[in-house]
């Protein structure tokens, strides 16, 4: 169900499965917005199988429908706070997909809230300092998605955040670029539904 939510002056259009269970959060690149996760089948791929989702438009996206446009870290990890609770209440904490600067938000977020497990797609500014801060107290499931000409994210950066992170793996797309997910749909639903039941356990 596509809707649109208003939360704190942002009014930005959501895709949203409400169900019992862990949801799934998705924050899209920055130059995509949530039609991305309906042309790639993932969300309907989640439907069929009855896994709560929220994707959001976000305020840092290019081509996002979101209003007022930001890249305020702080009011982006607010707005998704305000969306989940919005939709889900007080539920189980999420599992996270979030891609290049998705992933960023995604980080930050749980540097201040609870997660169940994420899935980063060639995520960015993985090393600021705040973040460095946190990566050890990180005890959820994590997967790292790297495509092989991935020509903003390097594949030293990724072994490193993999590195830093206690309980992740990293995979390699081969041939795929900075949004490998795009390249390789079929294969990264399989391994969004393989993270999403490591992280229900």
């Amino acid at each position: 169900m596509e809707k649109k939510l208003s939360i704190n002056g942002f009014k930005c259009p959501v895709l949203i499965n409400k169900m019992p269970g862990v949801p799934i959060v998705f924050l899209h690149g920055l130059s995509n917005n949530i039609d991305v996760w309906q042309q790639l089948g993932v969300t309907e791929l989640l439907d069929e199988k009855r896994v709560p989702y929220i994707a959001l438009d976000m305020p840092y996206g290019e081509k996002s429908f979101c209003k007022p446009k930001t890249f305020d870290v702080e009011k982006n990890v607010s707005f998704v706070y305000d969306a989940i609770t919005n939709v889900f209440g007080d539920a189980l904490p999420p599992v996270f997909v979030g891609t290049s600067i998705g992933g960023n938000i995604a980080l930050h977020f749980a540097s201040r809230f609870p997660v169940r497990g994420m899935i980063l797609v060639g995520p960015v500014r993985v090393f600021e300092e705040n973040l460095l801060k946190c990566y050890g107290c990180f005890r959820f499931p994590s997967t790292i998605i790297w495509g092989s000409e991935d020509n903003i994210v390097a594949s030293e950066d990724m072994r490193t955040l993999a590195d830093k992170l206690s309980n992740s793996k990293l995979i390699i797309y081969p041939g795929a670029k900075h949004s490998a997910y795009k390249d390789y749909p079929e294969r990264f639903k399989r391994d969004l539904l393989e993270l999403y039941v490591k992280a229900e356990v």
